[in-house]
């Protein structure tokens, strides 16, 4: 167990935002403010829900950007990230690292617009997938 990381949210890559919010909205979700990310050419919404996991709704900016391939690929979508919420990067790392887990840094930190400017970095942890840790 890894206490230096708190589940956040699922990201969820779309092509089009409007029948993914027609769905969380149909479960009962409650539907944040959009925000674009200059930095990566995505648009963000942040969808949350008493009981259920949040899920942030990603779509791709006008120009190219990290996730055009994967949403040209997955036409309805697709969750293509864990994110996990610390307190502290270097000890969320190395308990990953002691747990035999390899998290490779593919996005350093940076601020991001969706959480009112709080770090984020991404890693390819090797056998899972892309996560991304909110500091």
């Amino acid at each position: 167990m890894n206490a230096h990381l708190t589940f956040h949210h699922f990201g969820l890559a779309v092509r089009r935002p409007d029948e993914a919010r027609k769905f969380v909205a149909a479960l009962g979700y409650a539907l944040g403010a959009f925000v674009f990310d200059p930095a990566q050419n995505i648009h963000l919404q942040l969808c949350t829900h008493a009981a259920h996991p949040a899920v942030e709704i990603i779509w791709p900016g006008d120009t190219t950007g990290p996730i055009d391939k994967l949403a040209q690929r997955h036409a309805n979508g697709i969750i293509y990230h864990l994110c996990y919420e610390t307190d502290n990067i270097a000890a969320a790392l190395a308990g990953l690292e002691a747990a035999g887990l390899r998290p490779m840094c593919i996005s350093p930190a940076t601020p991001a617009p969706l959480f009112g400017g709080r770090p984020v970095s991404f890693y390819n942890v090797v056998g899972i997938g892309l996560v991304e840790v909110l500091e």
